[in-house]
């Protein structure tokens, strides 16, 4: 029995990607859980392949990159391949209007308008991007802000629409303030209401917090990355320092870890 051409061709690129999809999906002969998807059980699995392409990056992964840019890749592929059986669109569709929006989006290189820097075409970018929402009547400012972003990443998102219609604070002062005020009813909160009004009070200060780094001009879902990731390095010194002598940090206790932590912070900041 001659050998199936999709399992080894190391030239077939997109094409042996898209009948690998298709073939997965085939009624007779495909695969019983790739059959059974649909848009709503795999757009999680999009979302969680592009969060590990992020990682990639942040730990400068190269092979890994390589890898979860596949993984990425194909999910594209997948949602193309199930849009394709319903009728709705392909793959070569979803390429196409890929292209023309880039083009539409950057006159600057692909027609007469002048040069921009980096600032200005954002801002060209987001009116581009009002137009097309205004053609697909979606005329609300923050109507076409994802609800599967992260949480953080939409409050900024949300932000950024609102402060382009004048609706912003205009300096970071009074941002600040807005998060004292928001600590302060959090910790009111805490003392004196239900976990329901708790949690409300925190997602409002979560919410300022966003604000802030947006106008300090930070991304807060690198700056939460970055500090998770010093968290581990940090907490993985306790770990050893105790281990050394035997110990766990079950076996410790606050002062100690805190002294340890300190230690590790010092370390790093000489290193």
């Amino acid at each position: 029995m001659a050998e199936d051409p999709l399992i080894h061709d190391p030239e077939g690129g997109m094409p042996r990607l898209v009948e690998i999809m298709r073939r997965l999906r085939e009624p007779e002969g495909g695969c019983a859980w790739d059959l059974e998807q649909d848009f709503d059980s795999i757009a999680p699995y999009a979302i969680e392949e592009a969060h590990e392409v992020a990682d990639a990056i942040a730990r400068r992964d190269w092979p890994g990159l390589r890898s979860e840019l596949g993984d990425l890749l194909f999910q594209v592929v997948y949602h193309a391949q199930m849009a394709g059986e319903a009728g709705h669109f392909t793959l070569d569709d979803v390429i196409h209007d890929a292209a023309d929006k880039m083009v539409s989006r950057h006159p600057h290189v692909f027609g007469d308008a002048a040069a921009r820097s980096a600032e200005a075409q954002v801002d060209a970018w987001e009116e581009q991007k009002a137009r097309e929402r205004a053609a697909r009547a979606q005329t609300g400012v923050l109507d076409d802000v994802p609800l599967a972003l992260p949480a953080l990443m939409r409050a900024v998102k949300l932000q950024k629409r609102a402060a382009r219609v004048g609706f912003d604070w205009p300096d970071i002062g009074q941002v600040v303030e807005k998060i004292t005020e928001e600590a302060r009813e959090l910790a009111e909160a805490h003392d004196a209401l239900p976990a329901e009004a708790v949690a409300e009070e925190m997602g409002d200060l979560l919410f300022v917090i966003a604000n802030l780094a947006r106008h300090l001009k930070v991304d807060p879902e690198v700056a939460l990355r970055a500090a998770n990731g010093k968290f581990v390095r940090r907490f993985r010194a306790i770990e050893a320092a105790l281990a050394a002598q035997g110990r766990r940090p079950e076996d410790s206790d606050l002062a100690e870890m805190d002294a340890l932590w300190d230690a590790a912070k010092q370390a790093e900041r000489g290193a």
